[in-house]
């Protein structure tokens, strides 16, 4: 049985989720969450409209009703980062196509039938239709996703960069980078401290953090194996308690890479969409916690949920030391 914090392990590496923290108030949504959204309906629709706009209305910051006719897209265009057509998608492609210039720049866009039964992401899936077809099935529409990563029921770069809060510096690496996220090659997302002066290859790609420097932050966790996603998140629910914060507030999780596939972490931080970052052993070395810890006695490894914590946060501040819950989870929380 391998212990947490006490034993944890680490890799920089992501496994997202993505609810949380940065957003973006314009069409270019990548990685950030999606804010403004665009209800485009007929008029003998527009009861579905309402119950549409009513029911994400705590979601977004501002959802408008649209009502169609032939040049509604072309005079809103770049207006909201999404826009959800309450029509046949063969009218929404044939309106928005001539529109469409670059992935990164326009709004995406994203239909619905009028029976609230299906909503399909037409362009911009990973820059706010997808969000928005999951946030539809709420309501009770089913997400036809057919973005590649999704379909295989994998994390693509853009999904990784908004569990971490974070947003895609070079886009046109995603390209290689998502092949890679579908081959199981692309690896750890690893973090990097300036001031320093970083040169990348095509197929690298850097994310930034969207919060400020004096925002946020990082549950640093470890776990005994097999501790359940309800132990992890009453362990962060009384951490944060602690530290005076709540979940709102949180940047993503941090951990060491022999606890980064531990099943129990990974449906917590899910069910919260919040990222979760791996250290590998040497960084948590360089970033130890002032709690002694039994792993490095028996493995020697440095306290996971400390080191972590410290590694991750934009500061290295230990906020608040390791609190153990139920002898299951250890939670440090860092800034």
């Amino acid at each position: 049985m391998s212990t947490d914090d006490d034993t944890a392990t680490e890799s920089n590496d992501v496994n997202d989720s993505d609810s949380g923290g940065g957003h973006c108030s314009t069409a270019d949504s990548d990685g950030e969450v999606a804010e403004t959204l665009g209800i485009v309906t007929f008029e003998r629709k527009r009861d579905t409209a309402e119950e549409i706009k009513a029911g994400l209305a705590d979601r977004y910051d501002r959802i408008d009703l649209l009502e169609y006719h032939g040049d509604v897209f072309a005079e809103h265009w770049g207006e909201y980062d999404v826009f959800c057509g309450l029509m046949a998608s063969g009218i929404a492609m044939r309106k928005t196509a001539p529109l469409l210039d670059d992935k990164w720049d326009d709004p995406a866009v994203v239909v619905v039938d009028e029976e609230l039964t299906w909503a399909i992401p037409l362009t911009g899936g990973h820059h706010g239709a997808n969000q928005v077809a999951d946030d539809l099935a709420s309501l009770g529409a089913v997400p036809a996703m057919t973005t590649a990563s999704e379909a295989a029921g994998k994390q693509g770069v853009e999904e990784r960069a908004k569990a971490l809060d974070a947003h895609v510096v070079n886009g046109d690496s995603t390209v290689a980078t998502n092949l890679a996220v579908l081959d199981d090659e692309l690896g750890p997302v690893a973090r990097l401290d300036g001031p320093r002066a970083v040169l990348v290859g095509d197929d690298v790609t850097v994310l930034k953090r969207n919060s400020g420097p004096d925002e946020g932050v990082v549950l640093g966790t470890g776990s005994v194996s097999g501790a359940t996603a309800e132990q992890f998140d009453a362990a962060w629910s009384h951490a944060l308690d602690e530290a005076d914060a709540d979940f709102e507030d949180v940047e993503f999780v941090a951990t060491g890479t022999r606890k980064e596939e531990e099943s129990g972490l990974l449906e917590a931080a899910e069910n919260r969409d919040l990222g979760v970052v791996s250290f590998e052993k040497e960084t948590l070395e360089e970033f130890e916690g002032p709690t002694p810890s039994r792993s490095k006695e028996l493995i020697g490894w440095p306290g996971i949920s400390e080191a972590s914590a410290i590694a991750g946060g934009r500061d290295h501040e230990l906020v608040v030391e390791k609190i153990g819950y139920e002898d299951s989870v250890t939670v440090a929380v860092g800034r």
